[in-house]
């Protein structure tokens, strides 16, 4: 059984101010772009079977600059849909709705964490054949690739709230005799 490596895209202006990011299409900064160009160190020992992209332009330009060939573009793959909080921090999200989380609330006019649990149970659901076959790269996003990992280890979405990921970074799903594990994670390449 192959394993998931999940790319995070590069950093982004709205990343970087701490800007809820989802239907928004932002490109990469001069920094997140450099960063995704670094990822290709970290990525050259691997071969894939398969390379998943959300397919929003930071994630396509992060695929593209880390030398990776996307094979298939696919909804399920894209970040949390912050609805009514697109665009905006925790900080100002929590100055109106004081104890909001994402992990436990969602987002009002955007997707609940019981919404993003089925759609990631489906995308797995797409990329167990792939893994049958070999190893896959997932190039999408912060929360979204946080609840893809607990999600994978049969945890609710909440429980990617523990799970720290930053820009650039590289983070392997595999197995441990059988059982769904977390390989590596948040490494930023070298």
């Amino acid at each position: 059984m192959g394993e998931i490596v999940v790319v995070r895209h590069g950093q982004t202006e709205w990343s970087a101010a701490g800007r809820h990011t989802s239907t928004t299409d932002v490109d990469l900064t001069p920094e997140g772009e450099e960063g995704a160009r670094v990822l290709s160190r970290a990525l050259a020992h691997r071969s894939f079977v398969a390379v998943v992209s959300s397919p929003r332009r930071r994630a396509l330009r992060t695929a593209e600059l880390a030398g990776l060939v996307v094979t298939e573009v696919d909804n399920d793959a894209v970040e949390w849909d912050y609805g009514a909080y697109e665009g905006r921090t925790s900080a100002e999200i929590q100055a109106e709705a004081p104890g909001w989380s994402l992990w436990s609330d969602g987002c009002p006019d955007g997707e609940s964490p019981e919404q993003v649990t089925d759609r990631l149970d489906r995308f797995i659901a797409k990329l167990r054949p792939m893994l049958a076959l070999g190893d896959v790269a997932v190039v999408g996003h912060g929360h979204a690739s946080r609840s893809l990992a607990a999600r994978w280890l049969v945890q609710p979405v909440a429980f990617g709230a523990h799970l720290t990921l930053g820009t650039s970074t590289v983070s392997v799903l595999g197995h441990e005799h059988d059982i769904p594990s977390l390989r590596m994670w948040n490494s930023p390449p070298v």
